[in-house]
């Protein structure tokens, strides 16, 4: 840690500071006075549940309550504070994913990541997989699932700055199972617009409407290969997208 830390210090004066992430029983005061010693300025933590059941489960040697005391403690010294989870472990259900995202909240960090578990090759929960211990999420499962946790870390402000896990040669071909897509935010903000026309398009009686969006969100109105038309559709709905650069990114409005 301390040469990396050493390698930055010529050229710190060009960044505004530097991120890292960690585990939350890697943290204690001493760790956080040296790093702010390096101009360190976020800490995210690996917290993947607050369910102690499902950490035990997935053997992560670390509990609910070092997540609460780590978090705190960074925050104390005036870092921006991260926080990571993961959908789908081992043992765990929507229910308690919902519930490690209640208590992320309640933690108030600045931002989040989501990640989907995926299995791999060579690990633990890999053998689970191929005995049969173990189920992975389904694509749109956890689509829907992470587009709920998106928009509810949104109402109250907390940034998610990644969803999904980055696309890379080892991650498809070591890949055994699990609700991977390249693009997986996309699918999950696409679903957060269906549900939001469904909802805007169930106030009024027309069964023809024009959807204005930003020209940002056209794509992901429109649904990967038209799935939200199509859905709209079934519903009963005959929709128009029009681009529309006084509409905010996310948001649609009706004429």
């Amino acid at each position: 840690m301390l040469s990396l830390l050493e390698a930055t210090a010529p050229y710190i004066d060009r960044f505004k500071g530097i991120r890292i992430s960690t585990r939350p029983d890697c943290i204690d005061e001493d760790i956080l006075t040296l790093l702010r010693g390096y101009r360190v300025t976020s800490i995210e933590l690996g917290a993947q549940s607050m369910s102690d059941d499902v950490l035990a489960a997935n053997d992560r040697g670390h509990t609910a309550l070092d997540v609460k005391r780590a978090s705190r403690l960074i925050k104390s010294y005036g870092f921006e504070l991260g926080l990571q989870m993961m959908t789908g472990l081992y043992k765990s259900s929507d229910e308690l994913d919902r519930y490690t995202a209640e208590s992320f909240i309640a933690l108030s960090p600045d931002t989040v990541r989501i990640y989907p578990t995926i299995v791999m090759r060579g690990t633990r929960l890999g053998e689970l997989y191929l005995s049969g211990l173990y189920e992975p999420q389904k694509l749109d499962d956890a689509v829907a699932l992470c587009a709920e946790l998106i928009t509810r870390f949104d109402s109250v402000g907390i940034r998610v700055i990644r969803v999904g896990l980055h696309d890379t040669d080892t991650l498809r071909q070591d890949m055994l199972a699990g609700p991977y897509h390249p693009a997986f935010r996309e699918l999950c903000e696409s679903r957060i617009m269906l549900d939001k026309a469904i909802s805007l398009l169930s106030a009024t009686e027309k069964k023809e409407n024009t959807l204005r969006v930003s020209p940002k969100c056209r794509s992901k109105m429109t649904g990967n290969k038209k799935t939200n038309i199509a859905a709209l559709n079934r519903l009963g709905y005959d929709v128009r997208i029009i681009e529309d650069d006084s509409v905010p990114d996310m948001e649609i409005v009706i004429s």
